[in-house]
């Protein structure tokens, strides 16, 4: 089942199989010891030394003391400072009568006060509710009142694009705006009244952490994820959720050395370029809380530029880089990479988007980097499998083996027989990193959520040694460098203007990007409209990583099959000269 190697590796590899390998790790006594546990009535296993709360990771991050955690242009925050200003929001944060159980939106771009604000709001029990900073006024309206959050923090972009919106919010009671350079007024404030700038945080009083009884499994997020409806749904999830993530990065890295024969060495310090957003999982969970345990630093760039980024890498000597594959191809593909040194880099890592056989091995002989990719979506917080080094260097395709706490099965149509070896069915997983449910909405979380599983929607097989092969996404989901596109949603908005009678939204594979949104769509007799026309409509609805680069019209309405439905894979012929 697995795919030729690709590259020429020592006769002896692998030194250890993946079972060895497996109980060396979780060995009782060991760093990764595994234990049972009840989660929702479930027996789970579970990461026995995993941090219990993201409270108290915020609390031990102290021990990094004046090691510097992010890097923002000319702003460089040391744990220490932003372990002062974490307390000295949540202070605040307790002021304005945020409590346990409370919901804190947060939407801005990355700026050292993202993870200030997530901590302050997690270390009350509150539960911080990141938003997609890329979203419209509506959408990030949508997410606001569907939470009930109490309190928004977010910076002055985003604050601008909510604009009078706040009218329509009778339940948030305070806006706490970062880094606004014009006035603020109504239930808005600054957020340096709190806090001040990152230059500041220094200088802050020595608080204690909020004094918060927080349990492993006391919830922690909301994450929005679109829905097959186009409606957004919010992920709840706990503490052990999110702090599983950084055992699973570990467990990992370490089942790779011993997989080559080496004694994995004990964690240290890096420096990671992060360049995808902290409001999807993957940056927030899989990456964040890794590089806290660590006393590891990120830098984060006001906007994805390539040449930037080589400065950067150059200039801070960055071991660690990635987020969706596109960042990979830019850096191996400028005309000018030859001028900066990147030879810094270790790991250049990335999931959430279809890569190319051709970057895994592009990343290992140009760079010297080890690859890495990984499955998980936000339902799972990240990560349920990762793949790296000669594993991913031989098994191209694949998104790894999973983690030690997590099961994988492969399910046939009806969702009760269990299909054999290398058959392609629905996805499902367990483990702790499985969220809670959908907010508020009960029907979605019993038809996603069974007995500790997690029905994936995407068609998937395992081989004979346990690695999984995503072969298709869920359901008319489009992945553009690495956001999330349902179908439906683009469709809706197409479907709402007044000269469209019929339309579909296809993936179109693009090299970097993994694949764009397209429509095709049926206009009423006599009606007309232009492609820009059509673009501009959604652009004004939608966030612009939504908005199809292509649209074709079609004299007559779109095939469908027997019950109705679109043939969307016969659409995609419409595209092949884009391809």
């Amino acid at each position: 089942m697995a795919s030729e190697p690709i590259i020429p590796l020592d006769p002896v590899w692998p030194a250890m199989s993946l079972d060895r390998a497996h109980a060396s790790l979780t060995a009782p006594g060991a760093r990764f010891e595994t234990e049972e546990a009840v989660i929702r009535g479930v027996e789970t296993r579970v990461w026995k030394n995993a941090p219990p709360s993201l409270a108290w990771l915020a609390q031990a991050a102290r021990a990094h003391g004046n090691r510097i955690f992010t890097v923002y242009e000319d702003e460089r925050v040391s744990y220490a400072a932003n372990a002062r200003a974490t307390t000295a929001l949540a202070g605040h944060l307790a002021a304005l009568g945020i409590q346990k159980g409370d919901r804190v939106a947060l939407a801005m771009r990355n700026l050292p006060e993202w993870p200030v604000a997530f901590f302050a709001i997690v270390s009350l029990g509150a539960i911080a509710v990141p938003l997609n900073a890329w979203w419209t006024g509506a959408e990030l309206e949508y997410g606001i009142a569907d939470s009930g959050a109490r309190v928004l923090i977010v910076d002055d972009e985003r604050h601008d694009r909510l604009g009078d919106r706040y009218a329509a919010l009778p339940g948030l009671a305070h806006v706490l705006v970062a880094r606004s350079t014009a006035p603020v007024d109504g239930i808005a404030q600054r957020l340096e009244q709190a806090i001040g700038t990152p230059h500041d945080w220094a200088a802050l009083p020595d608080a204690p952490f909020p004094a918060v009884a927080i349990a492993p499994d006391d919830d922690a997020f909301i994450f929005y994820t679109s829905g097959t409806t186009g409606a957004p749904k919010g992920a709840l999830g706990t503490h052990r959720n999110m702090c599983s993530n950084i055992m699973s990065s570990g467990y990992t890295a370490a089942r790779s050395f011993l997989r080559r024969g080496e004694t994995p060495p004990e964690p240290s310090p890096k420096t990671t370029l992060t360049v995808i957003p902290l409001f999807h999982v993957t940056a927030c969970s899989a990456g964040m809380l890794g590089v806290i345990a660590s006393g590891s630093t990120m830098i984060f760039m006001r906007k994805w530029d390539t040449v930037r980024a080589m400065e950067i890498i150059e200039r801070e000597r960055v071991s660690v880089t990635g987020g969706v594959p596109t960042i990979a191809w830019q850096l191996l593909e400028h005309p000018d990479r030859h001028r900066y040194d990147l030879s810094s880099l270790e790991s250049i890592a990335y999931g959430g988007a279809p890569s190319a056989p051709e970057l895994v091995k592009r990343i290992y002989e140009e760079f010297g980097a080890l690859p890495g990719n990984g499955w998980g979506m936000t339902e799972t917080t990240a990560t349920v499998t990762q793949h790296g080094g000669e594993d991913y260097l031989n098994r191209p395709t694949s998104a790894g083996p999973p983690v030690a706490v997590a099961d994988l099965r492969i399910m046939a149509d009806d969702g009760v027989a269990e299909m054999p070896v290398g058959a392609v069915g629905e996805l499902w997983a367990r483990g702790p990193m499985v969220v809670r449910g959908y907010w508020n909405k009960p029907d979605a979380s019993a038809a996603t959520f069974i007995d500790g599983w997690v029905r994936t929607g995407d068609l998937a097989r395992l081989d004979d040694e346990g690695f999984l092969y995503v072969v298709d996404r869920a359901k008319d989901m489009i992945i553009r460098g690495g956001e999330n596109i349902y179908s439906s949603e683009v469709e809706n908005v197409l479907y709402a203007h007044p000269a469209i009678t019929d339309a579909a939204l296809v993936g179109v594979p693009h090299r970097t990007l993994g694949e764009e949104p397209a429509a095709v769509v049926h206009l009423c007799p006599g009606c007309s409209a232009t492609e820009a026309e059509l673009q501009a409509w959604v652009r004004e609805r939608l966030a612009g990583f939504k908005v199809p680069v292509a649209i074709r019209f079609s004299e007559a309405m779109l095939p469908r099959n027997a019950n109705g439905k679109i043939l969307k894979k016969d659409l995609k012929a419409l595209f092949e000269a884009r391809i």
